[in-house]
């Protein structure tokens, strides 16, 4: 009985070992689709930087430049939503994928508890069944909270996705707003 135990000791931390691996490959890929979109980003500014500047130098008046302006307002806008909408999508894959190792592992632990419980109660000594019972209803507890603990992490998410689709539009809308205000501002300058 001891070897048994000993080898399902043993199965166990290699199972743990392997899923600390996976979970911190799956952290470092995340970290890693981050870096190379900061990458096409610094790139990407650094391109609009150079031609804003040329157009900038080259506007032959106030007018043209304030017109220049406004219309380069909304593309920026869109970029930043645009950049901030790939980060957000890179953590939440990524958290999906953690969570979906994590939920596996611990249906594995409860699965094992409920099997440890069930092998105690056919040991038990008779007069023990309270004690048994109380053991089952604190597993079952348990597991009921991480269940409303999930739930509540998947409303939590939930809720963070509508507030940044809520937030891109506001300032995707704004962006649009305060372009076409100074639109018009430079067509009556003019």
């Amino acid at each position: 009985m001891l070897n048994v135990n000993a080898e399902q000791f043993i199965a166990a931390q290699k199972a743990n070992v392997e899923t600390a691996f996976g979970l911190a490959n799956k952290a470092f890929e995340g970290v890693e689709k981050v870096v190379e979109l900061n990458v096409q980003a610094a790139k990407s500014a650094l391109n609009d930087a150079a031609e804003n500047t040329k157009a900038a130098l080259s506007a032959k008046d106030a007018q043209e430049l304030l017109s220049l302006q406004a219309s380069l307002l909304q593309p920026a806008t869109e970029k930043a939503v645009a950049y901030g909408r790939q980060v957000y999508d890179i953590a939440a894959a990524t958290n999906a994928e953690v969570s979906k190792v994590v939920e596996a592992q611990l249906a594995d632990l409860q699965k094992n508890i409920l099997a440890v419980v069930d092998s105690a109660v056919k040991n038990a000594p008779a007069g023990s069944e309270n004690a048994v019972a109380l053991v089952k209803s604190a597993v079952a507890a348990a597991s009921n909270a991480y269940e409303s603990v999930q739930k509540a992490a998947k409303q939590a998410a939930e809720v963070a996705e509508s507030n940044f689709q809520a937030m891109t539009t506001s300032a995707v809308k704004a962006s649009q707003g305060v372009a076409a205000n100074a639109k018009a501002a430079t067509k009556r300058a003019a």
